[in-house]
């Protein structure tokens, strides 16, 4: 082999192994990169779900000082010859909820703020028992000395007893707005004469030979599965909801106002965020301009979307 030849084949093993270099220093630079997206990311969950482990501890053991609490209100009013019959149901109430509780490994941050409310509501209610306590402790001393006032001390603990009731109705209007059903993942399909389905927030009045509203309805640990009235509005660009009695269109009452709905479906709720759908044929081509959308349950609104026909 010449001179030549020799220095060639070594300038050429030089280069491969400056290019095999390079591509491990590559390599090894990626490897690196992955290594520490990876441990972020790790770190950032464990960080979450540690979070939400000590908001579950601690709405637990607010609860349990509330129950504890109750109990000691329970056998004081029961002492001074007060009613107990409404703080049992509420007590039992109580050890239900925290039973739920204790038996939940991994709620999400809504499902425990859900039972931060409620811990608020059992603290007013055992102000209020406190409240109720002063008043009988007063009634039973004043029987013992004066027999003449026993009326006013009963208008005392009656007065008592209707705030105890109105913050009672209160609590039960927090789990109400609580148990309301909420759409989600609404979807605006048009439907042209042909059966194709069109996904998209602005159509042709050609496009809407029919339309198909599809949505879930969101998971609620408080509502109670049962009959429900999924009721549809569908309404034009002058503020009418489109109407025909032919198709199952109607009128419901909402906050005392009677109101025109465009369909209406009877469904059983049974909290598996079940998937529901309207398909409406109106007959006749629809007229430019944005249409809200509207759907309601139990004479409540529940969720809402726009599209536009151009």
């Amino acid at each position: 082999m010449s001179e030549g030849s020799k220095n060639s084949s070594l300038s050429e093993l030089e280069s491969e192994n400056k290019n095999s270099n390079r591509n491990i220093i590559i390599i090894a630079f990626l490897v690196i990169i992955v290594a520490i997206v990876g441990v972020k990311f790790y770190l950032d969950s464990a960080k979450e779900n540690e979070q939400l482990q000590k908001n579950l501890e601690q709405t637990y053991s607010e609860l349990d000082s509330i129950s504890s609490q109750l109990d000691l209100k329970i056998a004081e009013i029961e002492s001074l010859g007060g009613d107990i019959t409404e703080l049992q149901l509420i007590r039992k109430n109580l050890e239900s909820e925290k039973e739920e509780l204790k038996k939940s490994n991994n709620w999400a941050a809504n499902q425990i703020q859900q039972y931060k409310d409620k811990v608020s509501g059992y603290e007013e209610l055992l102000v209020l028992q406190d409240e109720k306590i002063k008043k009988l402790e007063e009634i039973n001393k004043e029987l013992l000395s004066e027999n003449t006032d026993l009326k006013s001390e009963k208008n005392i603990l009656n007065d008592s007893i209707s705030k105890l009731r109105n913050n009672r109705k209160e609590l039960e209007s927090k789990v109400e707005l609580a148990s309301r059903l909420k759409a989600e993942n609404i979807k605006i399909i048009a439907i042209n004469s042909r059966g194709r389905e069109r996904k998209d927030k602005e159509y042709k009045p050609r496009h809407i030979e029919k339309l198909k509203i599809q949505f879930n309805l969101a998971e609620n640990s408080v509502a109670l599965p049962e009959g429900k009235d999924i009721i549809l509005r569908i309404i034009n660009p002058i503020g009418n909801a489109l109407f025909d009695v032919a198709t199952g269109s109607g009128s419901f009452m909402i906050g005392g106002k009677e109101m025109f709905y465009t369909a209406k479906q009877e469904i059983l709720f049974d909290n598996t965020q079940q998937e529901l759908s309207f398909i409406y044929d109106r007959g006749e081509e629809y007229e430019e301009g944005v249409y809200e959308l509207e759907l309601y349950a139990d004479d409540y609104l529940i969720g809402k979307e726009k599209f536009e026909v151009k």
